[in-house]
């Protein structure tokens, strides 16, 4: 995790003194940081009425309770309230948070605080975080959710080589993903461009899913090493004389004339996650990643160029794959929604923040932004 910070002081401050330079180490607990809210909370009373004050607090109080829960997850994070600039961005978050009914927007907005806090180092990032804050409770429920699926199908790819469990991950996400209806027409691009989420390209259009998918997951579409030829024999040898388990090698799913490597494209081979290993821990079954060497690597590169051009077989799996793809619901409409969107957008640093943060707020295993 970035910026993770160890502190050996306990909840209170501990003052050294040397050379008569006086040094603080502030040591912040959930205890302490609520009371920062809660000092922070004061600067915002002068603005609200009798009357309006009472739901504030009520909805800051949610709000705090969810960033309280994410920030005591990541190690180092309550830190980060003892910062003069995150405690700005805190008053800013509870004011969003007074504004606004919605009750999700409680959870995205301690989910931007949790972000500002891994990538505080990281100015761009910090500019579109803070304006993401600012406009969280003016966004759209469809159009939030149309601006998340965008950057999600640009973003998350599965890691599984095995076809049908990439298919099936990517068909979970999306389903947490659809919360609401998706929108249709332009209303909601133009709700987010003026909010400076996105911006319009009208000359351009996008790719279709069918087109997407299979480029950025060519693993999945290539035709793979014809079964009992010379160079599939010639593949298990290269696996065995370099110690590869030939395992990796499986059949391929969308033509079970060919076999394939397990990957979902050639540069997943310098990753050290594609081989693993069963080892049993006090009785407990744990997969344990077996890191490729180089000459392992080049090794399987070989096998992955030995691979068949034909175009003709390869046009074969994408009609497979786009087949398979569809018997799932929830990648059937997005297909349905995306393949009908004749305008081209790309999000903007504000917009990209507060998908990712949404999309993380939807499915807690999902990566952090790079």
């Amino acid at each position: 995790m970035l910026n993770r910070q160890n502190q050996e002081a306990g909840p209170n401050s501990n003052q050294l003194q040397a050379n008569d330079i006086t040094v603080y180490n502030v040591g912040i607990d959930e205890k302490r940081a609520r009371e920062i809210c809660d000092e922070k909370l004061l600067q915002l009373k002068s603005e609200y009425s009798q009357e309006a004050l009472v739901l504030a607090n009520t909805r800051i109080k949610e709000f705090e309770n969810a960033l309280m829960q994410k920030m005591q997850d990541v190690d180092g994070a309550l830190e980060a309230f003892a910062d003069p600039s995150f405690q700005l961005l805190l008053v800013e978050a509870q004011r969003t948070a007074a504004s606004t009914e919605r009750e999700a927007d409680y959870d995205l907005l301690s989910e931007l605080l949790l972000h500002r806090f891994i990538r505080g180092d990281n100015r761009k990032t910090r500019a579109g975080i803070s304006r993401a804050v600012e406009i969280v409770d003016e966004i759209a429920d469809d159009a939030l959710l149309a601006m998340t699926v965008f950057h999600s199908v640009s973003y998350f790819f599965p890691v599984t080589g095995h076809i049908n469990g990439g298919i099936d991950a990517l068909d979970g996400l999306f389903g947490k993903l659809f919360y609401t209806t998706l929108p249709t027409g332009h209303e909601w691009l133009e709700h987010l461009d003026i909010l400076n989420a996105v911006r319009i390209n009208n000359l351009g259009g996008l790719k279709n899913i069918q087109q997407f998918y299979s480029e950025n997951l060519p693993g999945y579409i290539d035709v793979g090493i014809e079964k009992e030829s010379k160079d599939y024999n010639t593949a298990l040898k290269i696996l065995h004389d370099n110690g590869i388990p030939t395992a990796i090698l499986i059949e391929h799913e969308l033509n079970k004339k060919y076999m394939r490597l397990a990957l979902t494209n050639i540069t997943q081979i310098e990753e050290s996650t594609i081989l693993q290993r069963d080892v049993m821990i006090g009785g407990i079954r744990h997969l344990i990643p077996i890191v490729l060497t180089d000459q392992q690597k080049i090794r399987l590169r070989e096998v992955y160029h030995m691979y068949s051009n034909d175009d003709v077989i390869k046009n074969e799996n994408i009609t497979r794959f786009i087949e398979e793809w569809d018997k799932r619901i929830n990648l059937r409409i997005l297909r349905d929604w995306w393949d009908k969107l004749d305008i081209n957008i790309k999000l903007t640093s504000v917009g990209t923040v507060l998908a990712h943060s949404n999309a993380q707020r939807c499915d807690k295993n999902l990566p952090p932004l790079n």
